[in-house]
């Protein structure tokens, strides 16, 4: 009984949602869902669904306001072990602007993938050992806490192309910086947690993150080749944070080549490379991050850190 209510109310569903799309196209609304997928060389993927609405809002007539707009998209990601909605509004009140709100909320479980343990979510605590070293310990179970984060931040973009017109003068750059708020629901008093498997130095707390792109985009198959430099700091920690460097930029720099394949599906290559502290006690990776000491004298190296290729189609 329930499956024939069903098959008589998808179609009744089915007519409500293209009347929807007909009275927002009326409103002169574009609304857009998207899936993307996610592998990398790294143990990590990430599978995602959205829908974006662009909103048209305070439109003027001149060339620097004719497209303003704001553009919502709610969402949902997933990976091996953890999941979480995500939501993000951008509003472009000039054509070179763009303001930025948004946020997620979920939770993660833990996985042993070919013998190493892979933890989506839980606390990074410290233990001290026979040798009077602070080993780090995660403590954490399967959806046993919430993990939240709101973020704003700002961007300034251009394109060449805009004052050289042309299919081939596509030549562009844009630098964004936001402020986010993270916060994991067992997490007091300053502890440290992992999330999706990282380095387990995250905590309630504020943090910036900036980036710069530059890139040329070609009315071609090869669509846009591309250089992205990003910076991420905690704003808060405890005062000896220095010991271990938590007071310094983390960087990331990244090759991207993005594919066309269709007007609405695209593939994107990503190479990574960031840098990583260097601590003077010999096994530190094993250790928490309060126990280690960085070497001032060569506090930073740069490693390879992955390989990215993300499937994007819009339906």
């Amino acid at each position: 009984m329930k499956k024939m209510a069903l098959f008589l109310l998808l179609p009744m569903l089915l007519a409500q949602a293209l009347v929807a799309q007909e009275e927002e196209a009326d409103l002169g609304i574009e609304s857009s869902p998207g899936v993307f997928l996610q592998v990398t060389s790294s143990p990590a993927a990430k599978i995602g669904f959205n829908w974006r609405f662009r909103i048209p809002f305070l439109q003027g007539d001149g060339p620097l306001t004719r497209g303003n707009n704001i553009t919502v998209t709610p969402g949902l990601e997933i990976s091996p072990v953890d999941v979480h909605l995500t939501a993000s509004a951008v509003w472009t009140p000039i054509a070179f602007v763009e303001i930025v709100a948004g946020g997620r909320i979920g939770s993660g479980w833990n996985i042993n993938l070919f013998g190493d343990d892979i933890h989506g979510m839980g606390l990074n605590l410290a233990e001290e050992d026979a040798d009077g070293y602070m080993r780090a310990r995660h403590d954490g179970g399967a959806l046993d806490g919430l993990l939240w984060q709101a973020r704003a931040g700002a961007a300034i973009q251009g394109d060449l192309a805009a004052f050289f017109p042309g299919e081939w003068n596509h030549v562009i750059f844009r630098s964004f910086h936001e402020i986010s708020h993270a916060a994991y629901s067992r997490a007091t008093g300053g502890e440290f947690w992992f999330f999706e498997n990282d380095a387990g130095e995250n905590r309630n707390a504020f943090s910036y993150r900036g980036n710069l792109l530059i890139g040329y985009q070609m009315p071609i198959f090869l669509s846009m080749v591309a250089l992205i430099a990003e910076a991420e700091r905690f704003l808060q920690g405890p005062p000896d944070r220095e010991q271990w460097g938590d007071h310094r930029l983390r960087w990331t720099f990244s090759g991207v080549l993005n594919f066309s394949v269709t007007e609405r599906f695209e593939i994107a290559l990503i190479t990574q490379f960031r840098t990583r502290r260097n601590f003077l006690e010999p096994g530190w990776e094993y250790m928490h991050v309060t126990g280690r000491t960085l070497d001032t004298a060569n506090p930073l190296c740069l490693e390879f850190h992955r390989v990215v290729v993300a499937f994007t189609h819009r339906f």
